[in-house]
């Protein structure tokens, strides 16, 4: 004869957990995450058009230097158009 089984999963939050949640249900939350589409998509275009996404040399300081090349890219477009 088929032997029945059962299972069962208990969740536990730790403090963390719950105070995140809480957290995540709070009115400055709520307000914040209405604006993180603009920075997401400037993010998105660092990577997507200036390379931030993929190292092109090895060492710290060769990283580093893109990431600053890339931003400050991305700051004198945003000046030349607000210049515009």
């Amino acid at each position: 004869s088929a032997w029945l089984q059962k299972t069962y999963s208990v969740s536990i939050k730790s403090n963390e957990h719950t105070e995140q949640a809480t957290f995540q249900e709070s009115e400055y939350f709520k307000e914040k995450s209405k604006e993180r589409y603009k920075i997401e998509a400037k993010n998105s275009e660092l990577k997507q058009r200036h390379g931030y996404d993929v190292a092109k040399s090895s060492g710290l300081l060769g990283m580093e230097l893109q990431g600053a090349i890339a931003i400050f890219t991305e700051n004198l477009k945003r000046i030349l158009k607000l210049m515009a």
